[in-house]
Order: C-alpha cells, then sequence, then structure tokens
C-alpha cells in the first residue's frame, strides 16, 4: 500500500471528524448536531379546564356509574329486577352450554382429563331391538309420561336403551352414589362401620324415613345410618352420611374421578325440585361397579348388596318381577319423577340390570304404572328370548 504524501491525507477519528486533502471529496463531520427542544408554557386555560372536568367526573359521574352500573352486576340488589347479572356468566360466557363440571351449582370448563376413569364402563354388543320396540309401544300407552329405561345383560352384554342418556332427576336413587362413596371411604380408612355419628337438627330432613322423628343427640353407627338410608330411603341419614364422606363437593370429585359426567348431587335430601340428576346408563354403570373387584372389595360388595336387598318399597320394578326373582335396588320419588334401578337375578341364571327414570305430572299414579308394566316385560323378554 502506497504512503500518503501528505499528513492531512489520514483519517482522525480519533479527533471525532475527518480533514480534507486533495484525495479526498467533501466529506461530513461525524458528529450529529442536536437540535434545540423549546418547551412550551403550558395553556391556563387548558390546565383549568382539565381540571374542571377531573373534579366533575370524580364528584358525579362517577358515583352514578358505580351504583347504577358496577354495584348491580357484582352485588345483588332489588333496584332492577329486570336486569339478572351472573358474574360466573360473565367470566364465562359459554358455560350454559360447554362445560364439563359442575361445582356447587356452577358449571365450568376445565381442561383435558387423561386420567383413566376409575370404574369400568359397561360392555355393549348389540341392541335388543325387539325389547326396545316393545318398550316404546307401552311408552305411547302413556303419553303424559316420559320414560327413560336402560336395559343391560350380563352374559351377552346386549342392552335395550329408551333415552338412556339423557339426564333425569335422580330423586332417592342418588343414594346409590352415596353408598359407594361410603365403603370407598371405609376402605380407605377415613372412616369405619363402627364409628358413631349424633343426630343434630342440622341434618333432619323430611320426606321418607324414620330418623327425622327421633330426638335430637341420638347417636347411630355408620352401618345403621346406611342401612336406614337404603331400606326406608332414610333423607336425614343420607345427610349425615354425605356430609361425613366430604359433602357434596367431594362427592361430586368422587364422581367424575369414576368416570360419570352427568351424575352429580347439588342439594341435599330431600331435594324434591329435582336438581340432583343421572342418566339411566350411567346408573346402571353405577351398579355395574358394585361387582367390580377392582373399585370394592369383597366385603364392601356384601354389606351393599344386603343392605339393597331389603328395600322396604317393592312396589315398582319388583312389582313386575315373579317372587322367585331376586332384585337389588333403590328406588326413587320426588312427585315430579319416579324411579327405580337395580340388579336382576332370575331363577334360571341369568342376571341383568334394569334403569328406570319417569318424568310425569305431579304425583301421577301413571308413573307406578308403566314401571310395573315394562318390569313385567322386560322380565319375560330377558327369560324366554334367546338374545
Amino acid at each position: 500500500m502506497a504512503k500518503p504524501q501528505y499528513q492531512s491525507d489520514y483519517i482522525r477519528s480519533y479527533a471525532g471528524y475527518r480533514t480534507q486533502s486533495k484525495y479526498s471529496t467533501n466529506i461530513r463531520p461525524a458528529y450529529v448536531r442536536r437540535k434545540k427542544v423549546v418547551k412550551r408554557k403550558a395553556n391556563p386555560i387548558a390546565v383549568i379546564l382539565n381540571l374542571v372536568f377531573a373534579f366533575l367526573f370524580a364528584v358525579y359521574i362517577s358515583p352514578v356509574y358505580v351504583n347504577e352500573v358496577v354495584r348491580p352486576v357484582f352485588i345483588k340488589t332489588n333496584k332492577y329486577p329486570a336486569v339478572q347479572a351472573d358474574i360466573n356468566k360473565i367470566a364465562h360466557p359459554t358455560s350454559d352450554y360447554l362445560y364439563n363440571s359442575h361445582i356447587m351449582g356452577l358449571n365450568y370448563l376445565q381442561g383435558t382429563e387423561l386420567q383413566k376413569p376409575q370404574m369400568q364402563k359397561l360392555y355393549e354388543t348389540y341392541n335388543l331391538t325387539t325389547l326396545e320396540s316393545n318398550l316404546k309401544n307401552l311408552a305411547s300407552a302413556y303419553p303424559s309420561l316420559k320414560p327413560s329405561v336402560y336395559v343391560w345383560d350380563y352374559e351377552s352384554g346386549k342392552h335395550a336403551d329408551l333415552l338412556a342418556n339423557e339426564v333425569y332427576p335422580t330423586a332417592s336413587i342418588i343414594k346409590i352414589p352415596v353408598l359407594i362413596q361410603l365403603f370407598r371411604t371405609i376402605e380407605a380408612g377415613a372412616i369405619k362401620l363402627d364409628d358413631k355419628i349424633a343426630m343434630t337438627d342440622y341434618y333432619k330432613s323430611e320426606g321418607s324415613g324414620s330418623l327425622q322423628f327421633k330426638g335430637v343427640n341420638a347417636v347411630y353407627t355408620v352401618d345403621q345410618l346406611a342401612r336406614v338410608m337404603i331400606t326406608e330411603s332414610d333423607n336425614s341419614a343420607t345427610n349425615m352420611l354425605l356430609d361425613a364422606t366430604g359433602g357434596m363437593n367431594a362427592m361430586n370429585q368422587s364422581l367424575r374421578k369414576w368416570g360419570m359426567k352427568e351424575t352429580r348431587i347439588n342439594d341435599w335430601l330431600p331435594d324434591l325440585a329435582g336438581t340432583n340428576v343421572t342418566t339411566a346408563k350411567e346408573m346402571a354403570t353405577l351398579l355395574y361397579n358394585i361387582d367390580n373387584p377392582n373399585f370394592l372389595s369383597l366385603h364392601s360388595r356384601e354389606k351393599m348388596v344386603d343392605y339393597m336387598s331389603h328395600v322396604h318399597n317393592n312396589r315398582l320394578i319388583q312389582a313386575g318381577l315373579p317372587k322367585d326373582a331376586i332384585f337389588i335396588h333403590k328406588t326413587g320419588d320426588i312427585g315430579k319423577m319416579l324411579g327405580d334401578a337395580g340388579i336382576v337375578y332370575t331363577p334360571n341364571g341369568k342376571k341383568y340390570i334394569v334403569v328406570m327414570l319417569v318424568n310425569r305430572p305431579y304425583n301421577s299414579p301413571l308413573g307406578k304404572e308403566f314401571i310395573v308394566n315394562a318390569s313385567s316385560l322386560i322380565y319375560n323378554y330377558m327369560v324366554n328370548s334367546s338374545l
């Protein structure tokens, strides 16, 4: 490289500028001249107007907004009865039609649950189409009723389905999952059959059962309470056992872990409004898992079968069975719904699950008539057909 002839040919970068020589063109200085920022004085009139507006908003507008808009949304008032604000619906606008969890009367959409259900699903093969057709014909003779029926044969997995996946009130049939929850809790070591629970006014409940007429502070063992809950359909005993096993939230959490998507308990017994719900197929699944050795121990099963084989109400499905048939079950009656769910053991060795839930005009005797006739129809088909 040729050496520059003049020292000014060097670029003096350390000085922050470049010099010119005969070999260079016009080069701008390396530094940038900053423009002077001229501070403008605030307009006193604009400042006064802003202060006045802020004062008016804080004194007049903001309180009105809080009282008329915010409070009616977050605090229930009777000022505007036509306005029905639901904070859960505001936070979860799709909860009315898109949800997979129900806690304390509210619908929620939870993340995908990857855990395998603890209960075994019913193994279904073919539909018993002839039986389904016969049940539909029978139901057509009772236009004021809306029955849901599910029948499942243990040997073949064949089944009959009449609106079996529709949600119905459970009435006292909800005592089947409460009984299962009790024995699962016993097997976990959290409670024992000979533990004692005292009756209080808090537990006393109207409707079925004799404990409501007993004195306060009477003491019962868990075994006694479980027996009268099933045999007498005692509501007070049910509430005591439900509370002893964790309450409604624990019951609903267990139902979800078991794999029940529709069955849930929303109110203490007697739940005359019918807010505790299930489907005929899910109730059949609950009954099926009483025999599941991976879900309940043999001792638990024996106790549950003992209770359920001595139910006092034998006027529904059992009334349509012959005397030599064995039936373990639980009934339910809240006026607008009549139901029965259980397992039938026939004299010739057949075994099948049958669940009937019937929505009816309040206390209509036609509900009972349909269940008895349907029970007889189902039994004759299951015993006499080759399936």
